[in-house]
């Protein structure tokens, strides 16, 4: 597990797991999120499988990855992966829609059946504290911050540690990806 450090922790200290030391091991488990629809949840609920983390929107250019990740989901899904989705409308605003136009849109338009969760802050002072991990890793030139675009993908290990970084031009079944997908996966 790889230990990360939250420049602003967003819950109080006894929230966050610890060792022996005192020392906190945070991974995007961590951390509550809602579902579309509203529910409470966690990606602890995913624990056990590779995701890919992309934030999405419906009007954006790059909308169709969606084809390419649920594609990637159907495939991979009985091997312990997951894609997740957490719509985004910081960028263009391209994701203006409310949580049953976006549910709606991804069902009709492109058959999602990956969970997505909601709309949220990748960027900024209101960046989710899932986006303040992901972001804190690097892209394969070694570029870590700021989500540049919709459908950044993250690819997070069984146990929530952050393994890789893919940009949004970068097409969701890129060799890249399914072979850094294919090698987490859990036994």
């Amino acid at each position: 597990m790889v230990l990360l450090r939250l420049a602003h922790p967003p819950l109080g200290p006894a929230y966050l797991p610890t060792d022996s030391e005192g020392i906190s091991h945070v991974t995007v488990h961590d951390f509550p999120v809602n579902t579309l629809s509203g529910q409470p949840a966690s990606l602890a609920d995913l624990a056990g499988k590779t995701l890919l983390v992309v934030n999405v929107a419906s009007k954006c250019g790059l909308t169709p990855q969606y084809e390419g990740l649920e594609r990637l989901h159907e495939r991979l899904r009985d091997r312990g992966f997951s894609v997740v989705g957490f719509p985004c409308n910081q960028f263009g605003s391209q994701e203006p829609g409310t949580a049953g136009e976006i549910s709606e849109f991804c069902s009709v338009s492109y058959g999602v059946t990956f969970p997505m969760f909601e709309k949220i802050e990748v960027n900024g002072p209101g960046r989710h504290p899932i986006y303040a991990e992901l972001t804190a890793v690097p892209d394969e030139s070694g570029e870590a911050g700021d989500v540049q675009w919709n459908f950044e993908k993250f690819l997070v290990g069984p146990d929530g540690t952050v393994l890789g970084r893919f940009r949004p031009r970068t097409d969701p079944e890129d060799p890249r990806i399914v072979a850094a997908i294919e090698d987490s996966l859990p036994e």
